[in-house]
């Protein structure tokens, strides 16, 4: 008994240590970025620690400037969950590398897109890829890798082994589709840009809509620039749940910023002195807008070129059943069985009359031939029957 009662101090101290070994395994799990890769090494220069740390995203290229703050409001409109950022050696080399963890893939898309600059080509790092000289950006399902450092596409192959090892851990899903509306003519390369809040569209569209397009209520946005002659003018497509959503909202932004909606018949060529400069068109649950045209007809030029993509049919026509009246179908089903009557009676007689020339003409040459016919006896008399007796035959024994 004494000694079951010292095991169980060691046994108890050996529980509660699986216990706070699995309770360190999620902490250890938001861990992506890798500790080498293609002969780069994480450094500890700079006191730059393994965990996830809090930092201010560069600002992107746009219309306007921007400050770290709105960096960090954009990024938390995107949904950042976590992030990490490392510096990495090979030799005299330096990388700093940046991990974006979102909470969807849409977001990841959205930082993406924001974190993009117009000097940045795409590159095949991934499917969803740019890199310039010195930056490099990567999209990986809900995760955005974001790598600073000298002559990166000479680094091809070894940026390529990051992305492979940072992949593992990406949760995919399906990715915005509204670039897919966005017309093709005199686009400027690698200006859309995808909206999922106010502070983003307030920095990246030259009016300040604010909150207005009701972001809290499932609408999400693109936008990108196009030239017009020598200028630019900025395209913004907004996609709600619903058309009926979508016009309201329009009915309230014509009535804030005085828009001028170019499905109207009746309205002016050009917004007034109090207007924002905005042209608006619907089309079903899209709301696309202009920003920066001179005029009515240089703005519908552009959004006559964006199409929801849905297409509203009508039923074919089709032809309708009547039921006939209960005369008519008494008549029918009389005529009917007098036709199958008539009919029976027609074959009966031509079934019975042609065998009955056949048996006259050919007496016991077609039908009812003795050799061929059999008859089946019970044998309840004496006399066994003859089947020459039923054809008047008679026997052919003389006894």
């Amino acid at each position: 008994m004494r000694r079951n009662l010292a095991v169980l101090p060691s046994t108890f101290l050996a529980i509660l240590l699986v216990i706070l070994l699995l309770g360190a395994l999620p902490a250890a799990a938001q861990s992506i970025l890798p500790s080498s890769f293609g002969g780069w090494n994480v450094s500890a220069k700079g006191g730059l620690e393994r965990t996830p740390l809090v930092f201010a995203p560069a600002p992107a290229e746009g219309s306007k400037p921007r400050t770290a703050d709105d960096a960090w409001a954009a990024l938390e409109e995107y949904g950042l969950a976590s992030g990490e950022r490392d510096s990495y050696t090979k030799g005299s080399d330096t990388l700093n590398v940046t991990l974006y963890r979102m909470k969807d893939p849409s977001g990841a898309y959205g930082e993406y897109s924001y974190l993009r600059t117009q000097d940045m080509p795409r590159a095949d790092l991934a499917e969803h890829s740019s890199m310039s000289a010195d930056h490099a950006l990567v999209l990986s399902g809900n995760l955005v890798l974001d790598v600073r450092g000298r002559d990166l596409p000479k680094l091809d192959s070894d940026l390529k082994s990051l992305v492979a090892t940072v992949a593992r851990q990406a949760q995919t899903g399906p990715l915005p589709n509204l670039t897919d509306h966005l017309p093709r003519t005199d686009f400027i390369d690698r200006s859309d840009r995808y909206v999922l809040g106010p502070a983003a569209l307030n920095q990246l569209f030259p009016v300040a809509l604010g909150n207005s397009l009701g972001f809290s209520e499932g609408a999400e946005a693109e936008l990108a620039r196009y030239r017009v002659g020598r200028r630019e003018v900025t395209l913004l497509i907004v996609d709600f749940p619903t058309p009926q959503t979508a016009a309201k909202k329009l009915v309230e932004l014509q009535q804030s910023f005085h828009v001028v909606n170019v499905g109207e018949a009746k309205s002016d060529s050009k917004p007034d002195g109090n207007s924002a400069g905005l042209y608006a068109k619907r089309s079903l649950t899209l709301l696309a807008f202009v920003a920066g045209a001179n005029s009515k007809d240089e703005a519908s030029a552009l959004l006559r070129q964006v199409d929801s993509g849905t297409e509203l049919t009508w039923n074919e026509p089709t032809f309708q059943f009547t039921q006939p009246s209960i005369g008519t179908m008494i008549v029918g089903t009389i005529i009917g069985t007098g036709v199958i009557c008539m009919f029976a009676l027609v074959s009966g007689l031509a079934f019975g009359g042609v065998r009955l020339v056949v048996k006259r003409a050919l007496p016991n040459k077609v039908f009812d031939r003795s050799d061929q016919l059999q008859i089946l006896q019970l044998g309840l008399a004496s006399k066994p029957i003859n089947a020459q007796d039923f054809y008047g035959l008679g026997s052919t024994d003389k006894n």
